[in-house]
């Protein structure tokens, strides 16, 4: 087994056979999509290579306008040395700054471009060649310190071609403007996004293990609100790689394997003679692993962040407490099944497959668009790979674009997660301010116009000019949108409560019901009230009609009639017409009875004659014959 002289191994691992300082792998570059809008000879979209550093707009979209500066053009130096500024001047595009290839690393680039204001880094490829993805050094010391994790800006690796374009175009005096769209740069199909962390154990690796650390913390509340919730479903992955067989008798691979060689990682300290092996953080990735597994099964896999951060808070190897023991007792903390977990872990000294960690193994090796991962950490969501810094609010923005529009949870809905696009404008869509009541939903993407439902009353329409509430229930909602009015006392409403949608004038009004209902003078219009002794006065929604002395109007008849008549043609006409009707059915009623009865009592009559003559009837001869 040979030795990688540097952390490469552990933090650039090609792929998890590693054979002679040689590694093979199906590494993906995660892209996104960059338009050019300006100028005409150079509109379209090209593909752009995601830089691991940063933060991309993941959902998102960023306009600005490109540069390509006269001095520093490698962007290597502090472009205030060189007298430049990017920062963005007030009605201007935000500047995206070009820079070429070449004699420092990506991140200083991005770093030094970052200070002098840009919004966002392009680094022009300089040679024709399939793009790459820009990785983080591999000692964090190279360079200035720790600015990686201060990096912000996203950055972009664009083809030579493409660059030699914008350049000649910024020469020739053209501005080019750009949109950098990252929209579709991670897959989002529903309303639960699966992700997963390819993490290590080991905390002895430098300022990317300190990081990774540091990481855990701070996420763990988000990550645990979301599983608790239902709207993510995290998995935690470990990479391991195995020792061939020709080594395996080696101190190498005796002090950084298990079960024979089948699962190794790399010395914490790259030193075999001093403290802590590989091995043994093989055996911590495991009871990870086993505790997720473990935790799981019994409904609470969220409790692997408290595993995993208690862990390096309490067993830490630069205090010689990385043990089993200690372990045992934040496990048990927790009150997690140590006895289970144990079982799940095994016995690696035993030469025989784990499968657990078998099955980490085989899930390193990439399927479908994802890749193999051969980068620590990694995560990848909805089976794409993270590009960029791994920080709370970084990641958490990749994760809820990662939601079916319209789906995603309110944490990605916060003022600093999301702008809230309905707050300018209404978001262009439908409202109706006076009920506070609006069709503009804000989205992690932005927002979509949509009709909505009001305390169980829908509203349709197309939700840009036109939303109406539909249902039984649509008065109750500032009355259904028809028109109301108030006056006197008086409420009309053009409002009804068993239609399911549609607004309709009241009697004794006209209009179109929604946005008024005007009165109609039936005194004018001689709709009422028009017989020679009627006096017609105008009311609000209705009218009221008066007769000379001693009459009486009639609303059904419209006319005027004297005492009696006007009596007998309003209510009392009608109870009249009922009492009549009463008194004829009591009448027939009775005929109906005393005819019954009658008939009755003739057959009643004729039966009992048969048998003995009545004493005013004279006997009536058998109608029987008896044989002898």
């Amino acid at each position: 087994m040979v030795k990688m002289g540097t952390k490469k191994l552990s933090f650039l691992l090609c792929v998890w056979v590693l054979v002679f300082g040689f590694c093979y792998g199906r590494f993906v570059v995660e892209k996104n999509s960059l338009k050019v809008t300006y100028p005409k000879s150079l509109k379209g979209s090209y593909e752009c290579a995601i830089g691991n550093f940063g933060v991309p707009k993941y959902g998102g979209v960023m306009v600005g306008s490109v540069v390509y500066p006269k001095a520093n053009q490698k962007g290597c130096k502090s472009f205030s040395d060189v007298d430049i500024s990017f920062q963005t001047k007030p009605g201007s595009y935000p500047t995206f700054v070009l820079v070429d290839r070449g004699d420092c690393f990506f991140t200083l680039k991005a770093w030094n471009a970052q200070n002098a204001g840009a919004a966002a880094i392009l680094v022009a490829d300089d040679r024709s060649e399939t793009l790459i993805t820009m990785d983080t050094p591999e000692e964090m010391n190279a360079g200035k310190g720790d600015y990686v994790e201060k990096i912000t800006i996203p950055s972009a690796l664009i083809s030579r071609s493409l660059a030699d374009k914008i350049k000649d175009a910024l020469s020739n005096g053209e501005m080019v403007n750009i949109n950098l769209d990252w929209t579709e740069a991670l897959p989002h199909p529903d309303e639960r996004v699966e992700y997963e962390l390819w993490t290590n154990s080991n905390d002895e690796c430098g300022p990317k293990c300190d990081n990774l650390i540091e990481f855990l913390k701070d996420f763990k509340g988000a990550a645990q609100l979301l599983e608790r919730k239902g709207f993510t479903q995290f998995t935690p992955r470990y990479i391991t790689w195995y020792c061939p067989e020709a080594f395996l008798l080696t101190k190498q691979c005796k002090s950084q394997c298990i079960n024979h060689g089948r699962y190794c990682a790399p010395d914490p300290e790259q030193d075999f003679s001093k403290g802590y092996d590989g091995k043994d953080v093989v055996i911590q990735n495991l009871r990870q692993a086993c505790f997720y597994k473990v935790a799981n099964a019994s409904g609470n896999p969220w409790q692997w962040w408290d595993y995993v951060t208690d862990f390096a808070i309490r067993c830490p190897m630069k205090d010689n407490k990385f043990t089993e023991e200690c372990s045992d007792k934040v496990i048990t903390s927790l009150g997690a099944n140590l006895k289970k977990i144990k079982e799940c872990v095994g016995d690696p000294h035993a030469d025989v497959e784990n499968p657990v960690l078998k099955a980490e193994q085989d899930a390193q090796i990439g399927k479908g668009s994802r890749g193999d991962v051969t980068i620590l950490p990694t995560l990848v969501i909805n089976d794409r790979q993270y590009r960029g810094k791994l920080s709370r609010a970084a990641v958490l923005k990749a994760i809820c674009a990662g939601f079916q529009e319209t789906t995603e949870p309110s944490i990605c809905l916060t003022q600093d997660m999301e702008t809230n696009e309905c707050l300018e404008n209404n978001g262009g869509c439908w409202q109706d301010k006076s009920a506070n009541i609006t069709a503009c939903r804000d989205t992690f993407r932005g927002r979509v116009c949509e009709c909505p439902i009001v305390q169980n009353v829908k509203f349709v329409g197309d939700g840009y000019t036109h939303c109406e509430a539909s249902g039984a229930l649509r008065c109750a909602i500032n009355n259904g949108g028809c028109w109301k009015g108030t006056q006197e006392g008086k409420v009309y409403s053009a409002c009804i409560d068993d239609h399911t949608k549609g607004c309709k004038c009241p009697p004794g009004f006209k209009g179109d019901g929604i946005n008024k209902c005007e009165d109609i003078d039936e005194c004018e219009e001689k709709l009422k009230c028009q017989c020679p002794q009627c006096k017609c006065k105008n009311t609000w929604g209705s009218y009221e009609c008066k007769c000379g002395s001693g009459l009486f109007y009639s609303q059904e008849n419209d006319v005027c009639m004297g005492k009696y008549t006007a009596s007998m043609s309003g209510g009392n006409f009608i109870g009249m017409i009922i009492l009549v009707a009463a008194v004829a059915g009591i009448a027939g009623y009775a005929f109906y009875k005393i005819r019954i009865q009658r008939y009755m009592d003739s057959e009643i009559r004729q039966i009992m004659a048969q048998y003995m003559p009545l004493d005013n009837q004279p006997e009536v001869p058998s109608q029987l014959h008896h044989d002898i």
